[in-house]
């Protein structure tokens, strides 16, 4: 008899993101007139900047011909994608990573859900409330998490670390000792920053403990404040307790396109094993690589005209956010993030829950934002909006919100 993985068994309903799309999908059908605006999912409005764009089209000729035709790619990727990430996302900044520690892949998320793998199911994690769904989910899926308690809204066996208006919205180091800690900076959802001082506080607690960090820097190029890491590696002693995550969907507009990747020095050991071992096995046998063209895209990423425009379309989309900030604080609202992140996070007003707040915005003012819920039990009484859309339809979003 074939039986089925049941610890999927344990998650409540369907991934956040899908039931939002479902919720506002019934909505568009009973109200076909209604123009709905969404400053919900983090998904990116601007086109592709015209250095990435050369780049494909330079790919793709060369895919046209057998002498410049590429097949699969190496395990870790191309070397020319990768010693550009080390020289400019980590030498640049004085840390010390090199490019056979960095392994391309098809994004972050997928990262962020795999990274999971090369522990054992034994381990006890611990993640920030309200929290990225994907770090959680995927630990379920594989085991490491007892059932869902309906009463707190979160699972047995997992360590929570409240992340609460009072604290800025960051993570305490728990009573409890994890063996894996997940940390977001800057935060999604909520938009906070960890300064170096306090990120340090982290590596120092990781390397006394024996735990490991995995930390996502999916939104370091949002980072405005000179006192925020754009890299884990920034601190002292982070090569012995870190892996890294990054993306470049947010930071190169790459969500359609699918591009990232893990850093794992080599110093990195727990156990007796390798991490960086461990990982390029699991790579090679599990991914067949990123495709030649998406990474020649990447390489442009790193090209003086790439980072000049990719600077204006992340200006761009900060604008947006100082805008959102801005016109809801005058509006009343309570708010916080859009300073080094393109999110910001805003207070429920007359203690609405963030599910009758999504309704609220979604019926009223036809406008879709992320209830803060669906990120953890203290993002109760929160609600997430984004600034990727364009600048006149995030206007028009907020004149509507603030109007009702």
């Amino acid at each position: 008899m074939v039986t089925v993985n049941r610890n999927y068994l344990k998650l409540p309903g369907s991934y956040l993101f899908s039931t939002i799309a479902g919720k506002v999908s019934t909505f568009q059908k009973e109200n076909p007139e209604a123009r709905i605006l969404r400053l919900g999912i983090g998904d990116v409005t601007q086109p592709l900047a015209p250095a990435i764009i050369e780049s494909l089209h330079r790919s793709v000729d060369e895919m046209a011909h057998q002498e410049t035709f590429r097949g699969y790619a190496p395990d870790l990727g191309y070397e020319f994608l990768r010693d550009a990430i080390a020289k400019n996302d980590y030498k640049d900044r004085g840390c010390n990573i090199s490019a056979d520690e960095i392994f391309i892949s098809d994004g972050a998320k997928s990262d962020s859900g795999n990274i999971q793998e090369i522990f054992g199911a034994d381990n006890k994690v611990a993640v920030c409330d309200p929290v990225y769904p994907v770090y959680v989910d995927t630990n379920v899926m594989a085991g490491r998490t007892g059932a869902y308690n309906k009463e707190k809204e979160n699972f047995d066996g997992v360590i929570y670390m409240p992340c609460l208006e009072s604290n800025g919205f960051l993570p305490e180091i728990p009573e409890e000792v994890p063996d894996l800690i997940y940390l977001c900076f800057p935060n999604n959802p909520s938009g906070a920053a960890i300064t170096k001082e306090k990120l340090q506080e982290w590596v120092d607690y990781a390397n006394r403990t024996g735990a490991v960090i995995i930390y996502d820097a999916a939104y370091e190029a949002y980072i405005t404040e000179t006192d925020i890491p754009h890299s884990i590696y920034e601190c002292n002693g982070a090569r012995t307790c870190a892996i890294e995550l990054r993306s470049f969907s947010k930071n190169a507009g790459f969500t359609g396109v699918r591009l990232g990747f893990t850093v794992i020095p080599r110093e990195l050991v727990r156990d007796g094993v390798s991490l960086h071992r461990l990982w390029a096995r699991r790579h090679g046998t599990k991914f067949n690589g990123a495709p030649y063209i998406v990474q020649r895209a990447g390489e442009a990423v790193y090209s003086q005209e790439g980072k000049k425009q990719l600077r204006e379309q992340v200006a761009y989309y900060m604008r947006n956010a100082h805008y959102i900030y801005s016109e809801l604080k005058k509006a009343g609202y309570s708010v916080s993030g859009g300073v080094n992140a393109p999110y910001i996070w805003l207070k429920t007003p007359d203690q609405m829950s963030s599910w009758e707040f999504f309704d609220h915005l979604l019926r009223n003012a036809h406008v879709v934002g992320t209830p803060g819920s669906g990120f953890g039990a203290h993002g109760e009484g929160f609600f997430r909006l984004t600034a990727f859309g364009s600048y006149e339809t995030t206007q028009e979003a907020i004149h509507r919100i603030t109007q009702i």
